[in-house]
């Protein structure tokens, strides 16, 4: 296993990342870092659905520039509806504090299963349950027009699933950052769960 400090220099990264180590991946890397559990892991892997590399055209040239990416290239602008961070998965996140704030306006997602739903870290109050697996099937249910923000247990599998709505056109789409697990930590307004 390697150390916490450990460098690591990814070989393919589109956003001009050209350094990070293994105490970064273990807590943003969305497949595997924060709190995720080995079900998370399984639960991201499984809903990929990985097309051909879209970014080859633009890799290949950025390898012949040895690895420097274009002047323009960088995160999106930020959504106005909250304070939100680009994440080095690509992906827009929201704090749990600041979904605290927002949450009224907001369309809440939980894609856990149902069991996890009204189990002991109970959820965030006005969610949703539409479990990851069912999502691509349920989209139909959520308004286009409203920022929708995905949760699970650590923000692994609600990072696959802002993925999967960003990529059916959902242009308002973050993270909780953290899940469930960061939401109770914070304090914050909890329906059900355990004391």
């Amino acid at each position: 296993m390697l150390p916490p400090a450990c460098l690591l220099y990814p070989g393919h990264d589109y956003r001009g990342l050209t350094v990070t180590s293994v105490a970064e991946e273990r807590r943003y890397n969305p497949r595997f870092g924060g709190d995720s559990n080995v079900g998370d892991f399984v639960g991201y892997m499984n809903h990929l659905g990985l097309p051909h590399p879209k970014l080859l055209a633009i890799a290949v040239p950025a390898n012949l520039r040895c690895g420097h990416p274009d002047a323009d290239a960088g995160p999106p602008a930020e959504p106005g509806w909250a304070p939100l961070t680009w994440t080095f998965a690509g992906l827009w996140e929201i704090q749990p504090q600041v979904l605290e704030e927002v949450r009224q306006d907001c369309q809440v997602v939980d894609v856990r299963e149902h069991a996890e739903f009204v189990g002991p870290l109970g959820r965030v109050p006005g969610a949703v349950s539409i479990p990851l697996a069912e999502l691509p099937l349920r989209m139909a249910e959520l308004d286009r027009t409203k920022p929708v923000v995905s949760v699970c247990r650590s923000g692994a599998r609600s990072a696959q699933a802002v993925l999967m709505l960003g990529k059916a056109g959902f242009t308002q789409a973050a993270n909780l950052a953290g899940g469930m697990l960061a939401w109770r930590a914070a304090g914050c307004t909890l329906d059900g769960g355990a004391a």
